[in-house]
């Protein structure tokens, strides 16, 4: 009798988390490694966070929370959601998690049953099919290349739609091309969805402030108010408050789903760190000036990389609308020989071979559903970048 629970067998590590940890072991080995992989803010955690964390240890705010949050997070993301996004919620529509990804597995492990489907836009992050397929559901895969700007047409939507699918998966700007809709083009979407009643919309709006060039964000719920009752819109503090580390995501949507959310997370984890949920109430409650300063250098960023990498022999890289992502495709290096001698025949290949030869570590765009391409997350210093760009334009040059 085996040992393991079969549903492990139905997903695999993040790949995300498998190239960062492939880069430090490399770079502890004494390997010169310059690793894009990771999708966190170089910048560090504003002070007024840090210390309002401070304080909280220092009043003795150490002690267990409510398991899905304290009343006054839940209350600093009900006014978010008010300032930000025209929503209206209560206390009691909103969960407060470990992390964004505790909330979507919160959510899709309460309401999954067998033969269930959800309908995921690829490319995609790392961890949406896995944790429906924990949850005993189906992932349906919707194409979504570089010909359409990586963004999901309507008529695609429609065409994958059955009696079966309860979610649709929804993640604007996206991780990892860094594509972002428009209140128009979601309205597109959202059109489809009015016409099947059966279809949920889970949101990730983890990079609603990371956008770049003028872009307006908006929000499912926020342009379609006919999908506020079916809708979770699920956001944290991790990317734009540059607070990885903290761990808290949140999520609003209808108080049965919450409920639902809470009773599983009480058997989990339980609540959150207290400490860290104080900080958050500053993170969202208090100045929001670095923002658009970080939102600069990241664009900077953004451009210096996206000029770089189509400069590179075999890559086409489009300019993404928001998050810290480019997503170039890798389709022109393919049957062509690396310095190693081995041929790339994949997107797979590509990226090993550019960290064996040139010590550049990214990740492969058949993790994220889409190939043949590869994610850059440019989330780090400008000269590393730099230093980067040059490696994999050489490393392009290169191949025969």
């Amino acid at each position: 009798m085996a040992f393991l629970a079969d549903s492990l067998s139905r997903i695999k590590p993040s790949a995300t988390i498998a190239v960062t940890n492939k880069a430090r072991e490399l770079k502890a080995a004494g390997r010169d490694v310059i690793g894009l992989g990771a999708g966190e803010p170089d910048f560090d955690t504003p002070d007024n966070i840090k210390e309002a964390a401070i304080k909280a240890i220092r009043d003795g705010q150490t002690k267990y929370t409510a398991v899905d949050g304290i009343p006054e997070l839940k209350k600093a993301i009900v006014d978010k959601f008010a300032r930000e996004n025209g929503l209206t919620y209560k206390p009691s529509q909103v969960s407060v998690g470990t992390g964004g990804k505790q909330v979507l597995y919160n959510a899709l492990l309460a309401t999954l049953n067998p033969g269930d489907e959800v309908i995921i836009p690829a490319p995609y992050w790392v961890s949406y099919p896995d944790i429906v397929l924990l949850g005993g559901g189906t992932p349906v895969f919707v194409e979504a290349g570089i010909e359409t700007g990586f963004k999901m047409t309507p008529e695609a939507l429609e065409a994958a739609i059955t009696p079966k699918t309860k979610w649709l998966i929804f993640n604007s700007p996206s991780n990892p091309s860094g594509a972002a809709y428009t209140a128009a083009e979601i309205r597109k979407l959202t059109d489809v969805l009015m016409r099947h009643p059966q279809v949920w919309v889970m949101s990730d709006d983890m990079y609603e402030h990371l956008v770049y060039d003028d872009f307006v964000f908006a929000t499912p719920a926020q342009v379609e108010p006919g999908l506020y009752d079916r809708t979770l819109t699920v956001n944290g503090v991790s990317k734009a408050y540059c607070m990885t580390g903290w761990r808290i995501g949140y999520g609003a949507g209808p108080e049965a789903l919450i409920k639902a959310m809470a009773t599983l997370q009480s058997q989990s984890t339980s609540n959150p760190s207290s400490i860290a949920q104080w900080a958050a109430v500053e993170a969202l409650n208090g100045p929001q000036g670095f923002i658009p300063e970080h939102n600069k250098v990241f664009k900077e960023r953004r451009d210096l990389v996206v000029s770089m990498l189509n400069q590179a022999n075999g890559l086409t890289c489009p300019t993404p609308e928001g998050a810290f992502y480019v997503y170039p495709s890798c389709k022109g290096t393919i049957g062509k020989t690396a310095p190693s001698g081995n041929v790339i025949k994949s997107d797979d290949d590509f990226v090993t071979e550019l960290l064996e030869s040139e010590g550049v570590a990214v990740v492969q765009g058949s993790a994220f559903g889409l190939a043949p391409h590869f994610r850059i997350s440019y989330a780090t210093a400008t000269s590393a970048l730099e230093e980067a760009c040059k490696r994999i334009q050489r490393f392009c040059g290169n191949l025969r």
